[in-house]
């Protein structure tokens, strides 16, 4: 137990709830909402309260959590990059916090008080009379914040600040830890993929862990790149590569599947069958979606391209249903997880046969058993290093 401060305002127990872990609550945002019900029983009267805590992720700078008086619910809102660059951002009393790592209080209601930041006549329209922004500083180094508002007729007593100021410390180690964990799930998502990601948070994290599954399995692959790289520059290849998997890559992610690796300009997906999740049917059916996706968004790329007078880019999906062992590879160093086996093997040389076929979609017999009309077949075929020849199929109607 922490020793009782002399603030006039009981805030221990929320003190050494903070510091305990807030474990009758589950998520960041249900910690604030806690916190400030929490607060408002000691005698705090909020009517506004926010935590800011900036992010390590591809597209997300930040995310703030906003409290308000009779909302039942915190609010989660993410900023992206460019929002550090607008002069919203600027011009708001957090940015001030994140830059100069002190506290900014700012007496709404007071004739006096300075008007240097525009959120502060806001504040004052919604009748709020103070305000306070306090730094979280991470043992990092970083420095993230809390503010709070009150519509009190005399704004914060000198009780009720040195109240949240006891709180501070303990509300930011808790917010270190929740940003910690958001960190490591926004790392996992990003660069392994969202189920693979959460696989390796529960622990599965040795090389050979794994399962055996079944699954719809993608593979796409790009034509013509090395011409393609040796005409353009490293930036402008690495802009095209990015626009090309935001179209195939960025469907699957549209449609749930799960995109395990980027293998130069190839992907390997899957659209996992499980127990409680999709049927073979309803892979089957969401991949297909995906794949329909992905050529639409390569049609209005390629319109664009050709717009700007360059050539449209040629490209492949192949589409294989089969068991896999979806698990860590490689060495005890350095480890993938991903999928293995004769089916992801089949699904590449089906893929490749998109080339042959001139076509930019093939689905092997295993897929199209799960589907309805719409559906040509191009005749079996052998595929290299598989035994038993394969028949494929591909869309009646073209979209690409």
């Amino acid at each position: 137990m922490t020793e009782k401060s002399d603030t006039g305002i009981d805030v221990e127990d929320i003190v050494d709830w903070l510091v305990d872990g807030a474990k009758t609550v589950k998520t960041p945002q249900d910690v604030l909402l806690e916190l400030c019900q929490r607060l408002n029983a000691a005698g705090i009267p909020l009517y506004r309260v926010a935590v800011f805590v900036t992010t390590l992720h591809p597209n997300v700078a930040g995310r703030g959590f906003f409290w308000r008086e009779g909302q039942p619910e915190v609010e989660v809102a993410e900023a992206s990059y460019a929002v550090l660059n607008s002069d919203d951002y600027f011009k708001n009393p957090i940015y001030a916090v994140f830059l100069e790592g002190k506290e900014i209080r700012r007496k709404v209601s007071a004739p006096d008080c300075p008007r240097d930041f525009p959120l502060l006549d806001d504040l004052r329209g919604e009748g709020v009379t103070d305000y306070i922004a306090q730094p979280l500083d991470f043992i990092n180094g970083e420095t993230h914040a809390a503010s709070y508002t009150t519509c009190q007729a005399e704004g914060f007593t000198v009780p009720q600040l040195a109240a949240l100021e006891r709180v501070r410390p303990a509300l930011t180690r808790i917010a270190e830890i929740l940003a910690l964990k958001r960190t490591a799930i926004n790392l996992l998502d990003a660069y392994l993929g969202h189920q693979a990601g959460a696989k390796v948070l529960t622990g599965q994290i040795k090389r050979g862990d794994g399962q055996e599954i079944n699954a719809v399995i993608w593979f796409c692959d790009l034509r013509n790149s090395t011409p393609l790289a040796d005409s353009m520059s490293r930036e402008a290849f690495l802009g095209l590569l990015n626009d090309y998997f935001e179209c195939l890559a960025g469907a699957v992610l549209d449609h749930d599947g799960e995109v395990l690796r980027f293998i130069g300009d190839a992907a390997l997906a899957i659209f996992p069958v499980e127990e409680g999740g999709w049927s073979k049917k309803e892979a089957c059916e969401a991949a297909v979606k995906a794949a329909k996706d992905a050529l639409e968004r390569m049609a209005e790329l390629n319109r664009q391209r050709e717009s700007f007078g360059t050539a449209p880019l040629g490209f492949g999906i192949g589409l294989h249903l089969g068991d896999v062992m979806y698990g860590n590879i490689g060495t005890a160093d350095r480890i993938e997880f991903t999928v293995i086996g004769a089916a992801a093997n089949e699904a590449a040389r089906i893929e490749g046969l998109c080339k042959t076929l001139d076509v930019n979609v093939l689905i092997s017999e295993q897929v199209q058993a799960h589907l309805g009309k719409g559906w040509q077949s191009l005749g079996k075929h052998a595929l290299r290093g598989v035994g038993d020849e394969i028949e494929v199929f591909t869309l009646e109607n073209k979209i690409c």
